[in-house]
Parts: structure tokens; C-alpha cells; sequence
């Protein structure tokens, strides 16, 4: 019996959706590898400037393809679920679950697929967690993706470049700058994770569901993601904070982004409404509702709508409340509901 999610097969899918950019391997990937260190040592200083945090260093700056880029993401997904998996792993083996095997496969050609369509898509990550499943300070960027958007619609080479790194650089301030950041999110992970074994009644119906899933061509990874396979009503509460806490975090860079990229960037408005424009491609949006991932953009989006709100009512440095410590943290309700947050903590 397969002791665990065959993540081997979910990187051939991944591979296979994402496809290769046609200057792969080309000198202008190399041109491109050789800029962009100094373009993120220019975004690290301006967003620690923006947003007060210190960032000491620079992060290790990676030009990846897109296959690599979903091997890099397979293997921290494999890495962070590795103690639920070796544990719901014997669990199946005790209690002898029909089509967990199958199971397995389906989660895994799933993750894979949706992995491939974002590699096609995706410009830069800050990277978390590095393939070895140590914690990383690294900038991915995909470097066939960012080519094709400059080529297919003219950007300035150097302002996309500077635009996109500006953005990475912001989440690389809320983990490196925020002291406790990082130790927070991966505790909420872990928390997750090593309590997220389901019981035997739970499990059957969970491998049922992943199994009918398969026969009716219905996508088995929603909104919750990965982690939300693993989660039982126990493990919500945990979910919630990561999902609050990814709102708070991707609408933060969304609005650092843009507000330096106004000042510094004379083609910020055309390069915005160019990406607003690409997510909401018919064919995108489609993914997005099919998987699940609709409702995580709505999410980011709900993120920056709070971080405006909150400079609005209370100014720009009122959003730093939300470092000092966890207790200080949104909630998804206060996301939503932003005067609240700002009653609670200020």
C-alpha cells in the first residue's frame, strides 16, 4: 500500500501543465539572472523605508522555469505535510481503508495541476521554505514568465523587474522585518499538521470524497488548499488564523507595492491594470472558481480593501499595530470588518 501522497507524480503533472517558456535555457534568462540581484537590493531598501521594518542582508535571488518552480513548491508541500502524512499513512495501514491508494494519487495529480496552470502564470516568490524543508530567505522568480510579459506588452524591462520585486521584497519585510513573524506561521502550520489526522470514520468518508471527486471530475482541493485536505473541525480555528493571516500579509504587499511603485515607477498604472486584467482572463477565472482559488483572490483582495481602510480611519502607521505581536493579528472577521480590528487594538 502507497505509505503517502505520490509527490513524484504530482511534479510529472505539474510539469507537464506548466510547460516550457521558449527562451528557457536561453542567454536572455542568463541577462535576466545577472540583473535582478541589484534590482532587489534597490526594492529591499525602499520597502524598508516604506514600512519602518528593518531588513538586514539580502535575500538569495533564484531565475527559475516553471517546472522547477513546481518542484520547488512539491517539495515544501511534501516537507511541511511529512509528519501527517507518516501518521495517517499507518493509520490506513491499521485500519485497512478501501481506495486510499487512489486517493493518494488523486490529491497528488491535483496539487500537481494546480501547481502547473500557477507556474504558467506566476512572476515571483518569497520563498518560506526552500526544497530541503529548511526555512529559506530566498526570491524565486519564474524567469520565462516575466520575459513574456514584458515582450507581449512592452513593458520597460526595468521598471516590470523593479515593480515585481518590490512586491516580493514586501513579504520578505513582514517575515524578516517582524521578529516573530516567522516563527508564528510556521508554529500555525505545525500546530495544523501534527494535530490533523483524522479518525477512522472521518478518514473513510475523506478517501470516499476524494474518490468520488475523481468520477465526477470535480476539483478535491478548495479554498483551504492542501492543509485544508488534513483539517478537521478541530484544526479550523488554526486554518483561519493562516487564512487571516495571508489576507493581511498579501494585501499589505499589494498596497506597499503600488505605493512605492507610484513614486518610482512612471508605468506603475499601465503594469497594474495589465495584471489586474490577467487575472480576471475568463480562462483564469474559470480555474480560480473550478478549484477553489476564486475564493483565496477574493481573500488577498479583502486584505488590501483592510489595509486601505485602516490608513484611511487611522492613518498609514496604524497598520504597524498589527507587528507588535501575534495577539495584535486580524481576524477573518475583523479583515472584513476593519474598524473593529482598530477598536480591539489601538
Amino acid at each position: 500500500m502507497t505509505a503517502s501522497i505520490p509527490w513524484p507524480f504530482a511534479q510529472r503533472i505539474g510539469g507537464l501543465v506548466a510547460g516550457a517558456h521558449p527562451l528557457a535555457g536561453s542567454y536572455h534568462i542568463e541577462q535576466l539572472a545577472a540583473t535582478l540581484p541589484a534590482v532587489v537590493a534597490t526594492a529591499n531598501q525602499a520597502v524598508a523605508e516604506e514600512t519602518g521594518l528593518a531588513l538586514a542582508g539580502l535575500p538569495e535571488v533564484a531565475v527559475v522555469s516553471r517546472r522547477e518552480w513546481v518542484e520547488r513548491n512539491v517539495s515544501a508541500f511534501s516537507s511541511m505535510l511529512e509528519p501527517a502524512e507518516r501518521r495517517l499513512a499507518e493509520r490506513i495501514e491499521r485500519t485497512g481503508v478501501d481506495g486510499a491508494n487512489l486517493a493518494h494519487r488523486v490529491v497528488a495529480g491535483q496539487t500537481g495541476a494546480v501547481l502547473g496552470f500557477l507556474a504558467r502564470r506566476v512572476l515571483g516568490q518569497y520563498e518560506l521554505v526552500v526544497p530541503t524543508g529548511e526555512q529559506g530567505d530566498s526570491i524565486a522568480f519564474v524567469g520565462g514568465n516575466l520575459l513574456h510579459m514584458e515582450r507581449a506588452h512592452q513593458l520597460n524591462p526595468k521598471e516590470f523587474r523593479t515593480w515585481v520585486a518590490l512586491h516580493e521584497s514586501a513579504h520578505r519585510a513582514q517575515f524578516v522585518g517582524v521578529g516573530w513573524m516567522r516563527g508564528y506561521f510556521s508554529g500555525l502550520v505545525t500546530e495544523m499538521v501534527e494535530s490533523a489526522v483524522p479518525d477512522e470514520a472521518r478518514l473513510s468518508r475523506l478517501v470516499d470524497q476524494i474518490v468520488s471527486s475523481r468520477r465526477a471530475h470535480t476539483p478535491v482541493i478548495d479554498e483551504s488548499g492542501l492543509l485544508g485536505l488534513f483539517a478537521g473541525p478541530s484544526q479550523r480555528a488554526a486554518l483561519e488564523r493562516i487564512q487571516a493571516l495571508m489576507s493581511l500579509l498579501e494585501g499589505h504587499g499589494h498596497v506597499v507595492m503600488d505605493r512605492l511603485g507610484d513614486r518610482m515607477l512612471v508605468s506603475r498604472p499601465r503594469m497594474s491594470s495589465l495584471l489586474k486584467a490577467r487575472r480576471s482572463d475568463p480562462r483564469t477565472a474559470l480555474f480560480f472558481k473550478l478549484t477553489g482559488l476564486e475564493l483565496k483572490m477574493r481573500q488577498y483582495e479583502e486584505g488590501e480593501r483592510f489595509v486601505l481602510a485602516v490608513e484611511k480611519q487611522a492613518g498609514w502607521q496604524a497598520i504597524s499595530l498589527a507587528w507588535s505581536d501575534a495577539g495584535a493579528l486580524p481576524t477573518l472577521a475583523e479583515i472584513r470588518a476593519p474598524e473593529q480590528w482598530l477598536r480591539r487594538v489601538a
